[in-house]
């Protein structure tokens, strides 16, 4: 008697077969969240990861508007990375690093380092809490430089 092409492969696939065929695999434990380096702060409060000072926190908040500043338009920024101190923004409207500011709908100010960016807008953390914005906000804001 003759086999039919490809009975091999389906006697793989039978009950008595899978036990002989299946070897003892370890699996990999959980990681848990706080063993990823991805994760910024876990476990800390905003306030502990801002690391800017109240002068420096007064100062961007008190920056005057520039005589001549100019709109580089409006757009909707996300939280930057925690771990990028200072006042910055990061944005597509922004062709090479210098000074600027970020304006809110509600017409809060701060002053901030203007930098280059690929693809959504970025605001820092200290930015975020100088101007009472809520960590998870997407708030539009105006980019003026000078």
């Amino acid at each position: 008697m003759t086999a039919a092409p490809g009975c091999a492969v389906l006697d793989k696939f039978s009950p008595s077969s899978a036990r002989q065929a299946a070897p003892e695999t370890a699996v990999a434990p959980p990681v848990a969240a706080t063993d990823n380096p991805m994760v910024l702060g876990a476990g800390r409060s905003a306030a502990a990861l801002d690391q800017t000072t109240a002068a420096e926190k007064a100062e961007a908040l008190a920056a005057p508007a520039a005589a001549g500043e100019r709109v580089l338009g409006k757009v909707a920024v996300s939280l930057g990375s925690p771990v990028e101190q200072g006042f910055w923004l990061r944005s597509p409207l922004v062709a090479a690093p210098g000074k600027g500011r970020v304006e809110t709908a509600g017409g809060q100010s701060v002053a901030v380092d203007l930098l280059p960016g690929a693809s959504g807008a970025q605001l820092s953390l200290a930015a975020y809490r100088a101007l009472g914005l809520s960590l998870t906000d997407l708030p539009e804001v105006t980019v003026y430089a000078p």
